[in-house]
């Protein structure tokens, strides 16, 4: 999966000679201190973003090693002339509070070096004066998670911005795999300005995106029928939960309710149908329910009664 995200924060720094020999680490020269221009970029955090998914600390640690000597270049066009700077070394920072799911808040912070004079000198003179400040990150994950069950964003039953059990769902990226470019972007606010998202490789896709792309007409129809198909199950599987979740509460009221919830959010439909009719015999013991028409007691009370005619 390809992910381009997009933050915001450039702090230049000066540079120290112990920077200047892990800089010298990426050039063919040695390069002295007023040859180089250094400053500090947020490249990414671990809070949910706009598109409802997050880097959790893990999957950062990981980004962290493989942004070290990427380059950066601007709007993500991938060619040598847009190259501006590189990064030469990044860590992780804490910051105050927790995220949205629950993590200490952190960000990947990355430390770049670009040289100076031609051109370079105007780049420099926007960096200084905040007009080059929003960035955006480009880099490929293994897997894209739910957040409430643990399976694939793509094929489980929960969506992501909606609430299961008090907790929003969103989708992980997870296993970070290669680090492409980090690049300097004009309206990072703008509806997906720099994202990019691709499952299982280069060349992969999702279905209906291979089908738009590849497939025939009837393909496409087939794959709309089988997205309906898909609605109709999801709505299903949504209201079987529910009469879960209630049944269960009606039983078993000294249990508490938010564990209820994210108990039956992770049950597949067998096992919800189990659950269903478990507690739907519960709570006709517990309510004392019975039929109305008892036509088996009839039957055996005339049947009893017969001994006794004349």
């Amino acid at each position: 999966m390809e992910v381009r995200k997009e933050s915001n924060g450039l702090k230049n720094s000066m540079v120290t000679r112990e920077e200047l020999a892990i800089i010298n680490q990426f050039t063919k020269r040695a390069l002295k201190e007023d040859e180089v221009y250094t400053f500090a970029v947020r490249l990414c955090d671990n809070e949910v973003d706009r598109d409802g998914e997050r880097f959790p600390r893990a999957t950062l640690e990981e980004l962290a090693e493989l942004f070290v000597g990427k380059s950066g270049i601007f709007d993500h066009e991938w060619t040598a002339k847009g190259q501006a700077a590189r990064i030469y070394r990044t860590e992780i920072v804490e910051e105050e509070g927790v995220c949205s799911q629950g993590e200490g808040r952190c960000y990947l912070k990355g430390y770049a070096y670009m040289l100076r004079g031609g051109e370079n000198d105007a780049l420099i003179a926007q960096i200084e004066g905040g007009i080059k400040k929003e960035v955006s990150v480009g880099c490929s994950v293994e897997r894209c998670v739910c957040s409430i069950c643990g399976e694939d964003i793509n094929t489980c039953a929960h969506k992501k911005g909606e609430v299961y059990g008090g907790k929003v769902c969103c989708a992980e990226l997870v296993n970070a795999q290669d680090a492409y470019e980090w690049s300097f972007v004009a309206v990072p606010a703008q509806p997906r300005a720099g994202v990019l998202k691709r499952c299982g490789g280069e060349d992969a896709g999702t279905l209906k995106t291979l089908v738009k792309r590849r497939g025939s007409r009837a393909n496409q129809r087939e794959l709309e029928s089988l997205e309906k198909q898909a609605e109709v199950g999801k709505r299903y599987l949504s209201e079987l939960r529910g009469e879960v979740k209630r049944l269960m509460l009606v039983c078993e009221q000294e249990a508490d309710g938010e564990a209820i919830e994210k108990l039956a959010e992770k049950l597949d439909e067998s096992e919800l149908k189990e659950m269903e009719k478990l507690y739907r015999g519960k709570m006709a013991k517990k309510l004392g329910l019975r039929t109305q028409l008892t036509y088996g007691e009839k039957t055996k009370a005339a049947e009893d009664e017969s001994d006794f005619r004349v």
